[in-house]
């Protein structure tokens, strides 16, 4: 083909890697809960009407918009609640796909998070399946949950998530209205 003719033909499509940028302006809650993630430690807030546990937190109750105060150190293991398997690139992420992104409730919490599954074979997910953080080296930790690399499956069988939420609400019993 020439030159010419080259230059004629319609374009049907390209690459063109996206990079935004943006600010975010963490309130209380979320600042509180960026610096300690930046130190190694899970915090969540107890709400005082429902008793219920929300990380990360936002400063108030989803549920009844009320101001949350309590402060309450959580584990870095939790439990799928749901999953993908994701078959696309994170761009700058070492994790290749096809890997899992889940929604995890810790361990003594009430909201979910999402964040990504590694050091396993994606078919032994499954909605149960218990997990811990695999935290990056300390020296790369910032303001952000990147500082968990990613979750691993543990050596423990999967639980019964109708379980777990009617254990949760029990717990929650003695918290609310206090």
């Amino acid at each position: 083909m020439s030159e010419e003719n080259a230059a004629k033909e319609p374009v049907e499509g390209f690459e063109s890697p996206v990079n935004l940028k943006y600010s975010f302006a963490a309130g209380r809650a979320t600042a509180k809960f960026l610096r300690e993630i930046k130190q190694g430690r899970i915090v969540g807030q107890r709400s005082s009407i429902t008793g219920k546990v929300i990380v990360p937190p936002r400063g108030s109750d989803p549920e009844t918009g009320t101001a949350t105060v309590e402060e309450v150190v959580l584990p870095d293991v939790g439990t799928v609640i749901s999953f993908t398997i994701c078959h696309l690139p994170i761009p700058n992420n070492p994790i290749m796909p096809p890997f899992i992104i889940a929604n995890i409730v810790l361990d003594e919490s009430d909201q979910t998070f999402i964040h990504l599954v590694s050091e396993c074979n994606n078919e032994d997910i499954q909605i149960g399946t218990r997990l811990k953080a695999k935290w990056k080296d300390s020296s790369e930790w910032g303001l952000s949950m990147e500082n968990i690399q990613y979750f691993v499956p543990l050596d423990e069988a999967p639980i019964d998530i109708e379980e777990l939420k009617q254990k949760r609400l029990k717990e929650t019993e003695k918290y609310r209205n206090a």
